[in-house]
């Protein structure tokens, strides 16, 4: 061996700086994730089976669309914090009484499926590792 040296798994690399168009495609997300916030929430106490589902499709497309458009993860979280504080918000309810979430097993399922959905989603959009080389030495 000569005196080079590869980096290892502690090496540190350097940050990057963040773009403002990055910053305004994760601002976006979040406007989308509240739409779909909405949306999702309109609809999951509608049809009550069918209507959840397609109100978990959605977020789920949401998801994995902000994962794959722009890849990583902080897309996915980003639409994710739009969807979570915009639920949250609707299934508060006001001082008369009402709310856009109705107590009930489909409200639940709602926000529990989503956020477990946003977990899911994020993970799989990891990063391939540095170097892109295989994980197994060949011999």
């Amino acid at each position: 061996m000569s005196g080079t040296t590869t980096p290892g798994a502690g090496a540190v690399r350097p940050a990057r700086a963040v773009r403002p168009a990055t910053v305004a495609a994760w601002l976006l997300l979040a406007v989308l994730g509240a739409a779909v916030g909405v949306a999702g929430s309109l609809v999951q106490g509608a049809w009550f089976p069918g209507g959840l589902l397609l109100a978990l499709l959605g977020t789920t497309g949401l998801f994995l669309g902000a994962g794959r458009a722009l890849g990583g993860q902080l897309p996915v979280v980003a639409a994710a914090v739009g969807w979570l504080i915009t639920v949250v918000l609707l299934s508060m309810g006001r001082p008369e009484g009402d709310g856009v979430l109705a107590a009930g097993i489909g409200s639940i399922l709602y926000l529990i499926g989503g956020m477990v959905l946003a977990v899911m989603c994020a993970t799989m959009a990891r990063p391939a590792q540095p170097g892109d080389t295989p994980a197994r030495l060949d011999r």
